[in-house]
């Protein structure tokens, strides 16, 4: 039987960021950042107003005030986007909307409030500082300035400064592309008419295809496969071109003739391994490719149609392993320590995931209580959960008070 550590570790090994590609800036949100992002000019490029006012030359202003009747002609009006910088003329004033280019020879903008409003002669209520409300060139970035290090996850705000900079492309390791594939006869899709008592609904595409997107990567849902071997590899063939990673559920029981076993396990470097673990011992992990047509490998998962199981082994196995092809450095969801509220029973040699709720805060400490039962966990109690609590393979009990480390699912 496999450890999780030795089943984790070997998936990590097989996975690596996807091949980064040109593009741009909408399709780049959530992306980690392929290369440095180096500024080609300064930013602002030119000197900026930052207010709406009046551009001056602050020493032109030395004698303004209340008790002055000190005024400066007004020469032009100066707006964003008006070409190259206007050249002040000693002794007089510019009036400049917010975000126009500083006048050469101005040092100083006087906003609108401190004075008269003037469009022939302006009135000051105050001499200018030179400087005042000026950006200056570079103020932001300087050319050559490394602005965005490779390993960065765009946001709103590193795509805003992207566009400062007339960036209209980024390099980046784009997102994950995901096929699900559901196996099994016995499985209806929800919402399908006629159903009875005996209906068995398609739970994993949904949940997986869900967590996928939880985890940054772009799922594509095949829905449900019936348990016939040509189907699944003609299946396997065609999505192939698309899947930057495949997950199957189901038809992994150990029984002669399974769909799964049978279709995967002569491809590529797929393994078939019981994993110590509960829920989801039995796996199928590796990739597959040239067998297939292909001129690249594809990793492959294969989990248990248990809905719990699977869910699990995707947080566990598949989450971090999408996080690494995004090229996310941190890949594993955070985890705390929380004492038990109550004790439950283990299974000796496996690590148990158990659903639970984790309260509390770094202050006050984390408590943690099962939802259901611990050795049967339900997709019920899944739902309700925000954290799986997880036991070492060497306890046997867990008991009140006990700290149990707990990957956390949600706040």
């Amino acid at each position: 039987m496999r450890s999780v550590q030795d089943h984790l570790a070997a998936v990590l090994a097989a996975v690596g960021p996807v091949a980064p590609l040109d593009v741009v800036l909408p399709d780049a949100v959530g992306c980690i950042l392929a290369a440095d992002v180096v500024a080609r000019a300064d930013l602002p490029a030119l000197a900026l107003a930052a207010r709406d006012g009046y551009a001056v030359a602050a020493h032109d202003t030395a004698t303004a005030g209340y008790a002055s009747d000190h005024a400066l002609p007004v020469a032009h009006d100066v707006r964003p986007g008006g070409g190259r910088p206007l050249r002040l003329v000693p002794g007089q004033a510019v009036r400049v909307a917010s975000g126009a280019p500083l006048p050469l020879g101005a040092d100083a903008v006087v906003p609108l409030e401190e004075t008269d409003r003037g469009a022939v002669r302006v009135a000051m209520q105050r001499p200018a500082v030179a400087g005042q409300h000026v950006r200056a060139a570079g103020a932001d970035v300087r050319a050559g300035q490394v602005v965005l290090a490779a390993g960065t996850r765009l946001g709103a705000r590193q795509l805003a400064l992207a566009a400062a900079l007339g960036r209209g492309r980024l390099r980046v390791h784009p997102t994950p592309r995901v096929v699900l594939l559901s196996v099994g006869d016995e499985l209806t899709e929800p919402g399908t008419t006629g159903t009875d008592e005996t209906t068995v609904f398609e739970v994993d595409g949904h949940a997986l295809e869900a967590a996928v997107r939880d985890a940054g990567a772009s799922p594509v849902r095949v829905g449900i496969l019936p348990d016939d071997r040509a189907t699944l590899r003609e299946a396997l063939e065609d999505q192939l071109v698309r899947a930057d990673l495949l997950v199957i559920t189901g038809g992994l029981s150990e029984l002669a003739h399974d769909t799964v076993k049978d279709v995967l396990a002569p491809l590529g470097t797929v393994r078939l391994d019981q994993v110590a673990m509960t829920p989801g011992q039995r796996h199928g992990f590796g990739t597959v490719g040239a067998e297939l047509g292909r001129d690249r490998a594809v990793p492959i998962f294969a989990l248990q149609g248990s809905p719990v199981a699977a869910q699990v082994s995707f947080e566990v196995f598949v989450r971090p392993a999408l996080r690494a092809m995004a090229g996310h450095t941190e890949l594993f969801r955070p985890s705390v320590a929380a004492e038990a509220t109550t004790g439950w029973v283990s299974p000796p040699g496996l690590r148990q995931f158990v659903p639970a709720t984790v309260l509390g805060s770094p202050d006050e400490g984390y408590r943690l209580t099962p939802v259901g039962d611990p050795s049967a966990p339900t997709v019920h109690a899944l739902s309700q959960a925000n954290a799986l609590a997880v036991v070492g393979e060497q306890d046997l009990t867990v008991h009140p008070g006990q700290v149990v480390h707990c990957l956390v699912l949600e706040g």
